[in-house]
């Protein structure tokens, strides 16, 4: 008001998106906040000092219609324990959504105890949850689920049901913040959300430690002893260490208990300096202070990647995390392996949009889907998962559900020690099997490395693993089963550092033939589009930060004609009868910035693989054996490496 000024009861009046003339309007953000605030600050007195009103504006930002329906089971139970079932729709943005209104017909593949013929969701519901079922019967337990026209509109992940087992899988997501920090929601609708709409087992709250005041980090801690309930739903006060990489870079800390000191990197954001002398400036002086703490840490790439090569400290860091809302990380293991570490893999979020646990990226310079980590664990107590983090028993997955377990098979005893014995005297005891995470000594020149696996989807590939080599790439499916169906992928980063995004903006030609049908893969942001604009050409917007994205395409010929691809990164002309089974790689520097061309059966419905392969063992290094299960429809899971030495 330049010209005039305001009266009590005067108004003005804003408007955001007004499409009377012409505006192509505004859209909010991809995810829901009941209290979206608009800031207005008010120079009340003519003196250009604008202050805050004391009470914010604010609308509430809701999903939209369900695009997609999940069915969400344990992978693993034993024969007559219960277990729950978790339903819901989610948006075209992956939000739950409220609007799901109707009956939903259930079928099991086995006989299941206390599973209703159908479940009801009435508009106002976010999500269903189903308790007190169990089965008999041993095998793999799969739910269907069907709307009212008899429509399948989902079928759950598979819950192995097994005769006896002393560790089960528990679903984490162990990294995400809210509100209070840099992310959205408050932390309480955090917790809640991880609960009640993404079905985890456990969680933890990392919000950013320079924006952790002391009020708050005991808020953080009444609200995770509050929320705690072993054998139900385990939480851990924890925090990320937000040094930066020159310093360490970014570590994720998580306590067994309530009402530990929290170690800050700095006070940059935070004003009360009463405590300053807390902080721990690097990640070394992190490990310090933590010495004989009940804690874990695990290394994390964000905005200030985790530089392990500096700092590390075996005792508590046990883990490295591999993929988070902010992408794929392998190169993390690869720097541990280098080091001859012995680390597991882990998966989360990272979340900053009030999802934890199911942590869609939305329209944002995030990449990809967040990850979730599963714990074989004794049973769900803080202690049980604890143990499960620190002896490395743990698999990690891109944001699925699945089966897999690895084991090594030695054909004389093997010494299984149950700590690293690099960290000084353990005890140990004879073996002739061990499960990823497990650290074993052997004079054995080769052993038996079993993989099994259940997947959410088709499989469409398996690399055994060996350290930093790739023994062997198995695919489901034989050559002779190849169709008309082509995967163009693009994957990698640009460098390590938090501007890592890869833009692939393209399109593709086919002369000589056409493009009958194409299916996106990855596609996480909807304003990344793929479009067919002619017969034989597509035109796309695409961006990586680490994992892949890309497209399948069913060809009117399976042999005949030209594909050109025509992105900044990469131009390549590629005759048709040459894809085949094997990758064509067409590389262009960074961090694995490259595009895959290769050729998979039409349909594929390979969901299971039980594999048995003889290795031979290096004499001179750690061998860290483990696997990549590449599902068809671009989800990753990594099994924790079982080390064997000779």
């Amino acid at each position: 008001m330049v010209r005039g000024f305001l009266r009590e009861n005067d108004q003005i009046i804003v408007r955001f998106g007004d499409t009377r003339q012409g505006s192509p309007g505004i859209r909010m953000q991809t995810f829901n906040e009941p209290t979206f605030e608009f800031r207005v600050l008010a120079d009340a007195w003519a003196t250009y000092n604008y202050v805050e009103l004391p009470v914010q504006p604010f609308i509430s930002v809701v999903a939209g219609p369900p695009v997609l329906y999940k069915a969400i089971l344990p992978t693993s139970r034993k024969r007559g324990q219960l277990f729950k079932l978790g339903f819901k729709g989610e948006d075209k943005w992956g939000n739950p959504s409220h609007l799901v209104n109707g009956t939903f017909s259930l079928k099991s593949n086995l006989p299941v105890g206390g599973l209703p013929a159908s479940l009801k969701m009435q508009r106002g519901e976010y999500s269903k949850i189903i308790d007190g079922l169990s089965c008999n019967e041993t095998g793999d337990l799969l739910i269907e689920v069907r709307d009212a026209a008899g429509k399948l509109v989902c079928t759950s992940n598979p819950l192995r049901v097994v005769e006896s087992a002393s560790l089960l899988p528990y679903w984490a997501d162990l990294h995400g913040q809210s509100e209070e920090t840099i992310g959205t929601n408050s932390a309480r609708e955090l917790i809640e959300f991880a609960r009640d709409r993404a079905f985890l087992d456990a969680m933890s709250h990392q919000g950013n430690d320079f924006q952790i005041t002391t009020p708050f980090w005991n808020e953080l801690n009444k609200l995770s002893k509050e929320f705690n309930a072993d054998g139900s739903f385990v939480m851990y006060p924890g925090y990320e260490w937000s040094g930066n990489t020159g310093l360490g870079g970014d570590r994720n800390v998580m306590f067994m208990h309530e009402g530990r000191q929290i170690h800050r990197s700095h006070h940059a954001l935070i004003d009360d300096l009463s405590d300053v002398k807390t902080d721990a400036n690097s990640a070394d002086d992190l490990f310090k202070m933590l010495k004989g703490e009940d804690c874990v840490v695990f290394a994390h790439i964000g905005g200030r990647y985790a530089d392990i090569k500096m700092a590390h400290d075996a005792r508590i860091e046990r883990s490295v995390e591999v993929h988070s809302d902010w992408g794929t990380f392998e190169w993390l293991v690869q720097d541990a392996f280098e080091q001859g570490y012995r680390v597991g893999i882990l998966a989360n979020s990272d979340g900053h949009k009030g999802r934890h646990g199911a942590s869609h990226p939305g329209a944002s310079m995030f990449g990809a889907y967040g990850g979730l980590s599963c714990l074989l664990a004794a049973g769900l107590t803080r202690q049980d998962l604890f143990d499960a983090l620190r002896k490395r028993h743990h698999y990690a997955t891109t944001g699925c559900r699945v089966v897999l377990d690895t084991r090594v098979q030695f054909d004389a005893d093997a010494e299984l020690y149950a700590d690293d014995p690099n960290l000084g005297p353990t005890t140990s005891s004879k073996v002739k099997t061990a499960m990823m995470g497990d650290i074993l000594k052997s004079d054995a020149k080769e052993v038996t490395f079993n993989i099994d696996v259940h997947a959410s989807a088709p499989i469409e590939r398996i690399e055994i693993r060996n350290r930093l080599k790739t023994l062997e790439t198995f695919r489901p499916f034989e050559e002779k089963s190849l169709g008309r169906r082509i995967r163009v992928i693009w994957e990698g980063s640009e460098y390590r550092g938090r501007g890592r995004q890869t833009v692939w903006d393209g399109g593709c030609t086919l002369t000589g033939n056409s493009f009958e049908k194409v299916q996106t893969i990855n596609f996480w942001n909807l304003d990344k589009k793929l479009e067919q604009t002619a017969p034989g050409e597509l035109k796309w917007g695409g961006l990586t930060t680490g994992g892949f994205a890309g497209f399948d395409a069913w060809l009117a010929d399976p042999s005949a004609g030209t594909l050109k691809i025509d992105t900044a990164l990469v131009k390549t002309e590629i005759k048709v009868a040459d894809i085949g089974l094997n990758d064509l790689v067409f590389a262009n520097g960074g961090i694995k910035r490259q595009i895959r061309v290769f050729r998979m059966p039409d349909e594929n419905g390979h969901r299971r693989a039980k594999l048995e392969r003889r290795i031979k063992l290096d004499d001179k290094t750690d061998n860290a054996l483990y696997v990549c299960v590449t599902q068809e429809d671009g989800h990753l899971i990594w099994s924790s490496p079982v080390y064997v030495f000779r």
